[in-house]
């Protein structure tokens, strides 16, 4: 039986954009779910604490979603089962020795979207993860961009792997420009991609994860908080931050503040509206996450500054979620020297939290 028809389905989605601007410093000591691994330049290594000891992820919340009060935010999200199909293959890409790469569209909320489908060699069941993609312009993105590293190292690893192009990106249908600009949309579209992994035949739909980088970070916690137990672990990478407000005076403003203007002409200031941003927000809705979350971010990030990590971190924390933030010294946003080390530590927490469900 599918785990999607067992679980109370509820919501969310997160800001942020990706890979432009600047960074920030690392306030002085971890917390004890904030690891250090290793260092660069030839630095002494930082000790690194042992992994956790593997704890079941408690059930999917009962307590109802909150109130609705925009149609645009996350509460609403709340209240949307996924609604995503078998993904059809348009093409195949190549074959390797591990595994064979498809391009592929799958319905969300009636759109059709596209991706990439890579399914390891062999007869499976084979556990499932959904990768969001950081922000790359649309208009210069093609099928399967971004997360390449990570697609190549998770199917050597036995995962089959689906990474959503997005609504409005690839050979996806166009998308609004308040979606593009709430990520609302990408994360029905994250979600979604998770139902039609559950749709594929040797997909195990109790072992099921989602990994973000930088804007698929906050992707991947909007989809945590609006479906709780959709997915069994999660990993970010040099996420965004999980308040929207933020991730827009950041990113936004610098780049493209008619979008700014727009958007407080529409809505409000936030000074004037603070509910609805508000409800834009992850974080508001961090007592909802079920699943064991694994953070990863380098002292070095010049696009997704530092102390956004932490805060996430301490967040989640206080909201009762089971995460841990691992930091990678010297290693900037796109991850270089570390990285190979940093999807090892990724790999063993994925296999050991899906485990405990097969």
């Amino acid at each position: 039986m599918s785990r999607l028809a067992a679980v109370l389905l509820v919501a969310v989605l997160a800001s942020g954009c990706t890979s432009e601007d600047s960074g920030g410093s690392i306030g002085a000591g971890a917390s004890p779910a904030e690891v250090s691994t290793g260092s660069t330049s030839g630095g002494p290594a930082a000790t690194q604490s042992p992994a956790p000891t593997p704890s079941a992820s408690p059930p999917a919340t009962e307590e109802p979603p909150p109130d609705v009060h925009s149609p645009l935010s996350l509460p609403a999200l709340m209240r949307q089962p996924p609604s995503g199909g078998r993904p059809r293959i348009v093409r195949t890409e190549y074959e390797t020795d591990a595994y064979a790469r498809h391009d592929v569209t799958y319905r969300s909320d009636g759109l059709t979207v596209s991706g990439v489908l890579i399914r390891p060699k062999g007869k499976g069941p084979f556990p499932g993860i959904v990768l969001n993609h950081g922000y790359i312009e649309p208009s210069l993105y093609v099928t399967g961009q971004g997360l390449a590293r990570e697609q190549d190292a998770l199917a050597r690893a036995g995962f089959v792997v689906l990474h959503t192009d997005y609504r409005g990106h690839a050979a996806s249908d166009p998308v609004a420009p308040v979606d593009r600009e709430t990520r609302l949309g990408y994360t029905r579209d994250a979600v979604n991609a998770v139902a039609a992994l559950e749709a594929l035949p040797y997909v195990d739909d109790e072992r099921l994860a989602m990994l973000g980088r930088s804007m698929g970070g906050g992707v991947t916690m909007s989809a945590l908080v609006t479906q709780p137990g959709l997915v069994d672990a999660a990993v970010i990478y040099a996420s965004v931050s999980s308040t929207f407000l933020e991730n827009l005076d950041h990113f936004t403003r610098a780049g493209r503040p008619e979008v700014v203007a727009s958007l407080f002409d529409r809505f409000g200031t936030p000074a004037e509206s603070p509910r609805f941003y508000r409800e834009l927000s992850p974080r508001t809705y961090f007592d909802r996450i079920t699943e064991p979350v694994l953070a990863h971010h380098g002292t070095a990030d010049g696009t997704c500054p530092p102390p956004w990590a932490r805060t996430t971190q301490r967040l989640m924390r206080e909201a009762g979620v089971d995460s841990r933030l691992t930091w990678w010294p010297g290693e900037d946003h796109a991850f270089y020297a570390r990285w190979q080390d940093s999807m090892d530590q990724t790999i063993r927490f994925l296999r050991r939290e899906l485990d405990q469900n097969s």
